[in-house]
C-alpha cells in the first residue's frame, strides 16, 4: 500500500508540473515561482447555489492547496537528486502505461465475457470443491408471522400458520395487512444470525429451540407473539447446499472465464501486432 501511494503521489506530482506551466492563454490568478493557476483551472470548482462567501472560501482554499502542493514540487526538485528524479518519471509513466492497460482491458472483457452461469455448470463445480464451502454459522429454512396477542382469531391464525396447506397459504397471505410482520417464504435458506436481528423475542437463551428441524416455536415479547415454523436446518461445519453458495460460485467462475479470457487477449494483441507490422523485434 506504501508503494501505491507513493506512486500515486508522483504521478499527481508530475501532473501538477503538466498542469500549472505558464502559457500565453487566460487569465493567471497565482503564482508559485515560474507555475501559474488560471481561470480555467477554477472553472466548475463552485456548485450552483453556493453562495458568494462560501464560493470565496472554497476557491481560496482550493488556490491554498495548489500553492502548498507547487512548493512541494519546487522544493522536490531542488533537493532531489536527478538520479531519483529519473527512477520517480519511469515510476510515474509505468503506473500510467498500468492505468491504460487495465481499463482496456476491462472495457475489452466486459463486452466478450459470458457472465451466465448454468446450473449444470455450477454443480460440477460445487460437487468438486465440497470442502470449501462448509459453514461457519446457522442456516433454517423457516416461515414466521408476527401478531398482536390480543388479536382476533389467535387461534384460528396458529392452527393454519401450522397446518399451512394451500387453502391455509391464501388465507393467511389475504389477512397480512394485519400481522405486525410476517415471512412465508420457507424454501429459501436464511443465518440464523438474521432471524435474531429480525425477530426481537429470539435471544442466546432461546435461539437454540430454531436449530430443531420440523420444529414450531411460540415466543412472545412486549410487541406481541412470533409464531415460528422451522423446516429446515444446517449447522456449522455442514457442507453449505448449492442453492445458497450458487451467487458466490458464479463468482468465481466468471472470475475464472476473466483470466483466461486475458492471458488470450494479452497472446493475441501481440500476434496481432506482428502480422501487422506494428511490433518488432530487432536483431
Amino acid at each position: 500500500m506504501r508503494i501505491k501511494g507513493l506512486i500515486l503521489l508522483l504521478l499527481l506530482l508530475a501532473y501538477s508540473c503538466d498542469f500549472i506551466k505558464k502559457t500565453d492563454d487566460g487569465t493567471p490568478i497565482a503564482r508559485v515561482n515560474e507555475s501559474y493557476l488560471y481561470e480555467d483551472d477554477i472553472k466548475g470548482l463552485v456548485s450552483e447555489g453556493v453562495t458568494k462567501e462560501d464560493s470565496i472560501v472554497s476557491i481560496q482554499n482550493f488556490i491554498n492547496r495548489w500553492a502548498t502542493q507547487q512548493l512541494f514540487v519546487d522544493g522536490a526538485k531542488l533537493n532531489l537528486s536527478e538520479k531519483k528524479q529519473d527512477a520517480f518519471k519511469r515510476l510515474v509513466v509505468q503506473y500510467k502505461n498500468d492505468l491504460y492497460t487495465k481499463a482496456y482491458i476491462e472495457a475489452l472483457v466486459s463486452r466478450s465475457i459470458d457472465t451466465l452461469v448454468s446450473i449444470d455448470e455450477a454443480q460440477v463445480y460445487y460437487e468438486n470443491n465440497k470442502e470449501v464451502f462448509k459453514l461457519n454459522e446457522e442456516l433454517l429454512k423457516f416461515r414466521y408471522v408476527h401478531v398482536d396477542e390480543n388479536i382476533i382469531n389467535y387461534d384460528k391464525i396458529k392452527e393454519r400458520f401450522k397446518r399451512y396447506n394451500e387453502k391455509d397459504k391464501k388465507l393467511l397471505d389475504s389477512i397480512s395487512i394485519q400481522f405486525k410482520s410476517y415471512s412465508f417464504n420457507d424454501s429459501i435458506w436464511i443465518k440464523l444470525s438474521h432471524v435474531i436481528k429480525k425477530i426481537s423475542a429470539v435471544n442466546s437463551e432461546n435461539k437454540n429451540q430454531l436449530l430443531k428441524k420440523s420444529n414450531f416455536v411460540q415466543l412472545q415479547d412486549s410487541l406481541g407473539v412470533y409464531l415460528m415454523q422451522i423446516n429446515d436446518v444446517l449447522v456449522r461445519n455442514d457442507t453449505a447446499p448449492l442453492e445458497y453458495v450458487k451467487p458466490t460460485i458464479d463468482q468465481i467462475v466468471i472470475n475464472k472465464r476473466k483470466l483466461e479470457l486475458i492471458r488470450e487477449l494479452e497472446k493475441d494483441i501481440t500476434k496481432d501486432a506482428i502480422k501487422n507490422k506494428q511490433f518488432e523485434i530487432y536483431d
